[in-house]
C-alpha cells in the first residue's frame, strides 16, 4: 500500500501573496500514470504547485498504460474518459501522458516550470464568474453568464509516496500530490443560481467544484471548498 505523508514543498513558481484561497482558482489538471516513464518530471512540477492558493492542482491517473507491467492503483476508466473528452472537445487527434490541461482550454506537457508559467498566463480565466459556496448540506453556484456541468472533485491533500515494483518506473518511489479519488457530476448550471445536495463528506479528502462548459469544454468557474 502507498505510504501517505504530508510534505511541505517549496513552490516551483512564485507563490501568490494571499493567505487564503481566492474565490476563483485557476485549474491545472495533470493526466499521468505510474507506469509512464515520462511522467515523473510533470508530477514534480505539479507537486511544487500544490500549495499555491491561487491554483487548483489536480492529478488524474489514467489506465491506458497499465499493460506495460504496472497497474496504476489510482487510475479509473472515468479519469481516462475525462482526458479523451478533452481531446474530443478540442478536436485533438489523441491523448498523451504527461499532459496538463490548463483551465480546460490549454494543453501542455507540463514538464518544466517555464512551460506551466506561460500556459497559466495564456489560458487564464479573466471573465466574471459565478460564485461558488458550500454548506454542510448544499453546494451553490451563483448567478452568472453562461452554462456548464457542475463537478465535485475529491482529492488527497497530502503526498502519497508510491513504490513502483514493475514496468517502466520499476525500482522508483514516486511522490504524488493532489491525487483525485472521486469525480461526481452534481448537475447542470444554466446561468441562474442553483443549489445541489452535498454528498456525504469523504474522510481525509479535500473537495473542489468545477463548472465546465460542455463535455470536455473550458472551465467556467472553480473553487476549493
Amino acid at each position: 500500500m502507498p505510504k501517505r505523508t504530508i510534505l511541505t514543498l517549496a513552490a516551483l513558481l512564485p507563490t501568490a501573496a494571499c493567505s487564503a484561497p481566492p474565490r476563483h482558482q485557476q485549474v491545472i489538471e495533470l493526466y499521468q500514470s505510474q507506469g509512464c516513464s515520462s511522467c515523473p518530471p510533470a508530477n514534480a512540477v505539479l507537486n511544487g504547485l500544490a500549495d499555491r492558493k491561487d491554483l487548483l492542482t489536480l492529478s488524474f491517473s489514467v489506465t491506458y498504460w497499465d499493460y506495460l507491467g504496472w497497474k496504476d492503483r489510482f487510475a479509473t476508466p472515468a479519469f481516462t474518459q475525462r482526458q479523451y473528452d478533452y481531446a474530443a472537445g478540442a478536436h485533438r487527434s489523441g491523448v498523451q501522458t504527461p499532459q496538463m490541461v490548463v483551465n480546460g482550454r490549454g494543453f501542455i506537457n507540463g514538464v518544466t516550470e517555464a512551460e506551466v508559467s506561460a500556459a497559466l498566463k495564456r489560458y487564464a480565466r479573466n471573465a466574471p464568474e459565478p460564485d461558488i459556496a458550500a454548506t454542510a448540506a448544499a453546494i451553490t453556484v451563483g448567478k452568472g453568464d453562461g452554462h456548464g456541468t457542475v463537478w465535485l472533485v475529491r482529492y488527497d491533500p497530502g503526498t502519497l509516496e508510491v513504490p513502483i515494483a514493475a514496468g517502466e518506473n520499476a525500482g522508483r518511489t514516486l511522490p504524488h500530490r493532489h491525487i483525485v479519488k472521486e469525480l461526481t457530476r452534481l448537475g447542470d448550471w444554466k446561468g441562474a443560481a442553483i443549489s445541489f445536495p452535498r454528498p456525504a463528506t469523504a474522510q481525509g479528502l479535500a473537495e473542489a467544484i468545477l463548472v465546465q462548459d460542455g463535455k470536455g469544454g473550458p472551465i467556467v468557474a472553480a473553487a476549493g471548498l
